[in-house]
């Protein structure tokens, strides 16, 4: 199966829903109002964080589904995120060893098992691609911090093992987030 055959379906289905969409959006509403819903933009907030915690590392807590990026001593930039599916939950203390912009998406074995109409690979920047605009690798592991093409998970326990991010977000991330940025992935609550 092509991957132009793969996607075929859900355009048209995205299609019609933005038609539908359309029909109920006021006469007087612009494009840019359109964009915004569409795009889901981000809900990140500067929070209180404890101090223990050294500026410019990251940490992601499962529980409360958020990360957590340390700009200043008991201070964080807060950003809603997917978390793990039970099956797929994991902790502990990794860094950023790699950084994509707009990287392509590969399924892995176990993704393919459970749903072997997957395509095999999507092209960085295609709108359906999983990883949405940019990612963050973890350590040597297959997980990644990154954006998503299904911003409707937000919130959510969804992923196979990697912490999803509104477009918007992982936008406002990278380029705060050197390689080698500690990252501490914990159920802790901090919230």
């Amino acid at each position: 199966m092509t991957i132009e055959r793969y996607f075929a379906g859900r355009f048209t289905l995205a299609a019609l829903l933005l038609t539908a969409f359309c029909s109920l959006v006021p006469p007087k509403a612009s494009a840019q109002d359109l964009f915004s819903f569409l795009w889901s933009g981000g809900s990140r907030s500067v929070v209180p964080f404890s101090s223990k915690y050294a500026p410019g590392q990251i940490i992601v807590s499962f529980g409360d589904r958020q990360l957590y990026w340390i700009h200043r001593k008991g201070e964080a930039i807060s950003y809603p995120i997917a978390v793990p599916r039970e099956q797929s939950r994991w902790q502990g203390v990794t860094n950023v060893s790699n950084k994509r912009v707009n990287p392509s998406w590969s399924p892995t074995p176990s993704m393919l098992r459970e749903n072997p109409r997957l395509p095999r690979w999507v092209p960085g920047g295609h709108p359906m691609n999983p990883l949405g605009v940019r990612a963050l690798y973890l350590g040597s592991s297959a997980y990644r911090i990154h954006g998503t093409d299904a911003p409707w998970t937000i919130g959510t326990a969804a992923s196979k093992g990697c912490i999803r991010m509104y477009n918007e977000d992982v936008l406002d991330l990278y380029p705060r987030v050197p390689i080698g940025t500690k990252v501490t992935v914990t159920w802790q609550r901090f919230s």
